[in-house]
């Protein structure tokens, strides 16, 4: 019997526009001062975590906050396009606010049957980076893993493997901070979350500034 694998599943560090709530997407936006800081208390986290390998988005700033980690790590840092973001189409670099309001509507609704104009399909998304944490697991059984990815992706993700509506990503799995932390374990076809959202060491400051932020 094959040992399960441990997935630790970071949000990217901030940039200017999630600094704005900006919706990002598949937009190469960098990280800002705070997400650099982000970037350094994942790799201090990391040096005590037994991590065996460290895997990324392909957008600048997933792999921008798993350099510092693997560096410190002395691994390199595995790219895997499954992992990138969902494109949010019309919503791209705007917030909420700058949008239609029958649109934002009908999003907070159903974010998946009624994704933004040009959006990728939750759906799709969901389904490939599902493929892509499989593909990690399926390389490193028995491992603990580093993975950087993203906001929508990663509740996306969760709501998939665990039996969760698509649909419900917003209201179950209301915000990832950038930075933190959710760990699962994935065992052939069974998944389990283990912990969600998980401030890292000396991060109390970026808790704080993420209450009362409006929500992606």
């Amino acid at each position: 019997m094959t040992a399960h694998t441990t997935l630790f599943l970071a949000r990217h560090g901030e940039t200017v526009w999630h600094a704005e709530n900006r919706y990002a997407g598949i937009s190469d936006v960098a990280l800002n001062d705070r997400g650099r800081e982000q970037a350094a208390q994942l790799a201090s986290w990391a040096m005590g975590s037994e991590l065996d390998a460290v895997w990324a988005s392909p957008l600048g700033r997933a792999r921008a906050t798993a350099a510092p980690a693997a560096t410190a790590l002395g691994l390199p840092i595995t790219v895997d396009a499954g992992l990138i973001e969902v494109g949010f189409g019309m919503a791209e670099g705007r917030t909420l606010a700058e949008l239609p309001p029958d649109r934002v509507a009908a999003f907070r609704a159903d974010p998946v049957g009624s994704a933004f104009p040009g959006a990728d399909d939750p759906r799709a998304a969901a389904g490939r980076g599902v493929e892509a944490l499989r593909r990690i697991a399926a390389q490193h059984p028995g491992a603990r893993v580093l993975v950087v990815t993203h906001n929508t992706l990663l509740r996306l993700v969760l709501c998939e493997l665990l039996g969760i509506p698509l649909s419900c990503y917003r209201r179950v799995f209301p915000q990832v901070r950038n930075g933190a932390t959710t760990e699962i374990r994935l065992d052939g076809a069974d998944a389990a979350l283990i912990a969600y959202n998980t401030p890292l060491p000396s991060a109390g400051e970026q808790v704080e500034g993420d209450r009362g932020r409006p929500r992606l």
